[in-house]
């Protein structure tokens, strides 16, 4: 199976952004793109930011 060219990769909620650096490389990608995106929830009524979702887009090596 071929890898695509570019992927992006999400910084898990119990991972560092190190280990997911760590986990592009074993895939064999390299950063060259970050894009966040705030994630809200509801809570009585209100649109309350509950964390931060961070993404990186990578590039085959």
């Amino acid at each position: 199976m071929r890898k695509k060219k570019t992927m992006w990769f999400e910084v898990a909620e119990n991972e560092t952004i190190d280990e997911c650096f760590k986990r592009m490389e074993r895939e064999g990608y390299q950063v060259v793109g970050k894009k966040e995106e705030p994630i809200f929830s509801d809570i009585n009524g209100e649109i309350v930011p509950i964390r931060q979702l961070i993404k990186f887009k990578g590039t085959l090596i």
